[in-house]
């Protein structure tokens, strides 16, 4: 399938100017982002609860629009766009949500492959993939069990498989290591790791864990109060 792409592979992934965003009446939950993330880059996100960084990550996904600013994605201005472009910008974003999102009718191998056969893929032109992916983080052996039955390690990585399943370009995580024990999220963190050496994937993970933050040693954003204070831009220039 031909993606949507903009005209130069020069483009920052992720560029945002001047962006808030506002819910109802309130007052506004982010205030005046900028931020410029370059392809194939590994950044953390954190900040206190209610810092903004599930409403940042819903931009970028592109679950919300902003109530102010513009949000570019790979070059793409994305309140230009069409709503079929918006589709197609969509299938180059992978997300893991916390609470994982799983649809516990389905085993694994169709909880991973769901994305492809929703956009209309047939299962024999998918099915080695899914097995290969699903082997990649951990579960060749639990392809055929319902999500109900695996534990949160397991969920999670299933989580991860099919965000992954479409090979976007950007992957975006929120709290991906929440709802797992310590060692449990060190491996889940490996995976972004290598996925991001591996195939350049841009990665974009939201966690309060500091001490992992420290171990992976990865450039840092910091929300607080819905403004940025700390761009990653300005630590390495």
């Amino acid at each position: 399938m031909n993606r949507f792409r903009p005209d130069t592979a020069d483009e920052p992934a992720v560029e945002l100017n001047g962006v808030s965003l506002r819910y109802d009446t309130a007052d506004d939950v982010l205030s005046d982002i900028d931020l410029r993330l370059k392809p194939g880059t590994f950044t953390f996100l954190t900040g206190a609860s209610g810092a903004g960084k599930s409403s940042l990550l819903k931009l970028l996904y592109l679950a919300h629009a902003p109530t102010q600013g513009e949000v570019h994605l790979f070059g793409l201005r994305t309140s230009a766009l069409s709503r079929k472009q918006l589709s197609a910008l969509r299938r180059r974003i992978g997300v893991v949500f916390q609470d994982f999102r799983l649809l516990d009718h389905l085993t694994a191998f169709e909880n991973v492959s769901l994305p492809l056969r929703v956009s209309g893929q047939k299962p024999g032109t998918y099915r080695e993939e899914v097995v290969d992916l699903l082997r990649w983080v951990g579960l060749g052996e639990r392809m055929h069990a319902l999500p109900q039955s695996l534990s949160g390690g397991e969920q999670q990585r299933l989580s991860i498989a099919r965000a992954l399943i479409n090979k976007p370009d950007l992957l975006i995580a929120d709290e991906p290591t929440g709802n797992v024990d310590p060692e449990m999220g060190k491996r889940i963190f490996r995976l972004f790791v290598e996925l991001n050496r591996r195939l350049g994937t841009t990665i974009i993970i939201a966690t309060h864990d500091l001490s992992l933050i420290r171990e992976f040693d990865a450039p840092v954003m910091r929300l607080q109060h819905g403004l940025l204070v700390r761009d990653v831009e300005h630590q390495s220039a």
